[in-house]
């Protein structure tokens, strides 16, 4: 593009003052007779909606002489001419200007305030010659961009000459084109000389994709020299009145391109005139985007060769002048059809401040805060991701009615905070692939799109979960979720995933197969539990921390709830049939000892140890002084040891169901697929008082520790001593075990003293 075009695309689009937030067009041209309108725009706010709005004229020393204001003033000059109307609702005040003369060219403000001296933006006003005979001169009229076409009279005696146009530069004038199909090499394909036939006398001059320097003086001539008719025009090219774009920083704006159907076909492109050198493209149809724009501008072509250009997360240095246009290699050119556009960033923005780039950690979450207009609370809220396609493209991901899209079910949600202005997006269990940009928008007001950057960086989550759980119906459930110390005065909670959003789940007093939440500040852990599971209950859940309103990390977790495997009872009935097998083995043992007491005698006082060898049968220690004693030993050891195992077991049993009748409050924990309640004190008593620690193994084998040694009571034939366990509080059913356990103890005593003297083994 060469030098030339670029000064005057400047000449047309100066540079955008941005010291007042009153905006409006810099330049505004017409002709005599004709009318002007001008947009200024002002801030959103109560106060600017109801002050007085005025048009004045710039002076001699800076002094502005209102001409029109919105309380109904009009000076005498604009009678009948103008008027100024305010639009509340869109932020801006018009003032249309009739019947212009020469002399309304000049500098203009517009403004808010009870004075001239309030705040106002500069406009500059030309008012040119109107089409028609001047000084014997033909003046046209016609647009940047657009075409023309000039007629040049004849007499009938030059009809057969040769015809010819040319410009005037100075004092030569420089030949544009003839009959003889000549053309200059600066109107190469762009001119074109008509002559209709000899009967019309006048031939037609047409010149295409008008550009600015095309203005000025040409001299149409019928012959070869002096002696050949003449008639001058004058040619005037318009400037292009530029569509004015008001955005507020970090909010959006949207280009409306229209270009005609000529260029449906054509590649076209938004350019920005940067730096006095060139017009940047910013975005085209043929997928080149400026890096200065990356992941907040899109284009959306339409039919008929309109299309438009969002642009997003709006900055100071985005204001400016823009040109949308079409072209083959979707790059602005001198003869480009163009629509020129001029962008106003208005710095005293409504739009809260936030990062524009988030960051996370793979296997970890981001939560992204999403502004939205406040009069607009019951509009459809939505996240996308802008993906870098020719046109670039946002696909919503997640909307405030419930759709989530398929690939992220349990990794997003978007709450909603009525009132607030604001919403908010989490994304967890986070990938490489998740790096991008997103939008934040609603179904309402555009001008509050925003967008975000998602980095993925170098860390570890800070909360830790299991990733995945498989449960069975009828369980109870505990997850847990261990948060670091960063977060220790962050609330803490868990919330059940659904495509409406997450769930807090509630207290357990509210209803079946609820959740109890609770908090280790030592541990650092929080847990929920499900009790009893059901198949609900099956489904992501979140563990998450929040302060305030601002949502924090969360770590997802999903549950798969099976059902009971086949064979499984309930463990009611389990018990039950337990109870009833234990109730007639000790029927059986205590008639046994009604016939015969001396079958559960008490050992002496010598020690005696059961080796539990398989091969070699049970083999005991025993004094070898005495024949007799050796044979008395054996005897005794048969009748005596094996007796004395099957009473401790069987006394075993009998403490355990009478302990499982009087239970309460006990720990409940889920074996397999059974529920079984068992109290952590129940182990510990059952090894102080001689029942065997696996209930599974033979009571034969099974070694009794007593007082943690392994050794066996001694019994005389007066007394009996044993020594105390150790003193805690014990609960009703505890006296009730220990009352049974002396009541053995008793028996044995009374076999003893049937016998003629203590028994040595």
């Amino acid at each position: 593009m060469g030098l030339l075009f670029l000064a005057c695309l400047l000449a047309v689009f100066p540079v955008a003052s941005m010291k007042s937030p009153i905006f409006g067009p810099q330049e505004v041209s017409s002709v005599e007779g004709g009318s002007v309108s001008i947009t200024c725009y002002y801030p959103d706010s109560s106060v600017n909606r109801h002050t007085r709005k005025y048009w004045c004229r710039q002076g001699a020393k800076g002094r502005c002489t209102t001409l029109i204001s919105s309380e109904g003033y009009v000076a005498k000059d604009y009678e009948g001419r103008a008027n100024l109307t305010n639009f509340p609702e869109s932020n801006t005040f018009v003032v249309n200007i009739g019947h212009l003369t020469r002399g309304d060219s000049g500098r203009y403000k517009c403004g808010l305030g009870i004075s001239s001296r309030g705040l106002s933006f500069d406009v500059s006003l030309e008012v040119s010659p109107g089409p028609g005979l001047l000084n014997d001169t033909e003046v046209y009229v016609a647009d940047l961009g657009g075409t023309v076409t000039i007629d040049c009279p004849f007499t009938l005696e030059n009809s057969e000459k040769r015809k010819s146009v040319c410009k005037k530069t100075g004092q030569s004038c420089v030949l544009v084109t003839d009959s003889n199909k000549y053309v200059n090499p600066n109107y190469k394909d762009r001119v074109e000389l008509v002559i209709d036939g000899t009967n019309q006398l006048k031939f037609s001059f047409i010149i295409k994709r008008l550009q600015l320097n095309d203005a000025g003086l040409y001299v149409c001539q019928t012959g070869h020299d002096d002696s050949g008719e003449k008639s001058n025009v004058d040619l005037q090219v318009l400037k292009p009145e530029s569509e004015l774009l008001y955005g507020d920083l970090r909010g959006s704006v949207t280009f409306e391109c229209a270009l005609g159907p000529k260029v449906e076909d054509t590649a076209k492109f938004l350019c920005r005139i940067s730096n006095g050198e060139d017009c940047d493209v910013v975005i085209n149809t043929l997928g080149n985007k400026s890096q200065a724009f990356e992941g907040r501008v899109l284009l959306t072509p339409k039919t008929k060769g309109f299309f438009s250009v969002h642009i997003t997360s709006l900055r100071k240095e985005d204001a400016g002048n823009y040109l949308c246009g079409a072209h083959s290699d979707g790059q602005p050119h001198k003869d480009s059809p163009v629509q020129a556009w001029q962008l106003f960033v208005n710095e005293e923005t409504v739009i809260p401040q936030r990062s524009s780039v988030v960051k996370g950690v793979v296997g970890g979450s981001v939560a992204v805060l999403c502004p939205y207009n406040r009069k607009e609370a019951n509009s459809l809220k939505y996240w996308c991701l802008w993906e870098d396609t020719q046109n670039g493209r946002c696909q919503p991901l997640v909307e405030s009615d419930g759709l989530v899209k398929e690939q992220y079910e349990g990794r997003l949600t978007l709450h909603e905070e009525p009132g607030n202005g604001t919403y908010t997006v989490i994304l967890n269990q986070l990938t490489t692939e998740d790096a991008g940009f997103y939008w934040c928008l609603t179904n309402g007001d555009n001008r509050w799109r925003s967008t975000v950057e998602l980095k993925i960086v170098d860390g570890e989550p800070g909360l830790k979960a299991p990733k995945t759980a498989t449960v069975q119906v009828g369980e109870n459930f505990k997850l847990s979720c261990h948060f670091p110390c960063k977060y220790y005065s962050y609330e803490k909670y868990w919330c059940k995933w659904s495509n409406k959003g997450c769930k807090t789940l509630p207290s357990q007093d509210e209803g079946h197969s609820q959740a109890l939440v609770d908090c280790d500040q030592k541990s650092q852990i929080i847990s929920v539990t499900l009790n009893p599971v059901s198949k609900a209950d099956e489904g992501w859940y979140w563990c998450g921390v929040k302060d305030g309103l601002r949502y924090g990390e969360t770590v997802a977790v999903y549950v798969a709830v099976e059902e009971r495997v086949k064979g499984s009872q309930d463990v009611s009935q389990v018990a039950a049939a337990g109870e009833e097998v234990v109730e007639s083995s000790v029927k059986e043992v205590e008639s046994k000892v009604n016939q015969n007491p001396r079958l559960f005698v008490d050992v002496g006082d010598k020690t005696v140890k059961d080796t539990g060898d398989a091969a070699d049968g049970s083999r005991a220690s025993a004094d070898t002084s005495s024949p007799v004693g050796q044979s008395g030993s054996s005897k005794v050891l048969v009748s005596t040891l094996v007796p004395l195992g099957l009473v401790l077991a069987v006394g075993a049993v009998v403490v355990a169901v009478l302990r499982a009748r009087h239970r309460k409050n006990v720990d409940r924990v889920s074996i397999r697929s059974y529920r079984t309640d068992i109290s952590m004190s129940d182990f510990e008593n059952s090894r102080d008082f001689g029942a065997n620690d696996n209930m599974g193994a033979s009571p034969v084998t099974q070694e009794t520790t007593l007082g943690g040694k392994d050794e066996c009571s001694t019994t005389t034939e007066n007394t009996v001593e044993t020594e105390e366990p150790k003193k805690a509080k014990r609960s009703s059913k505890e006296e009730a075990d220990m009352a049974y356990t002396a009541f053995l103890l008793q028996t044995n005593n009374m076999a003893a003293e049937a016998q003629e003297g203590p028994a040595e083994a």
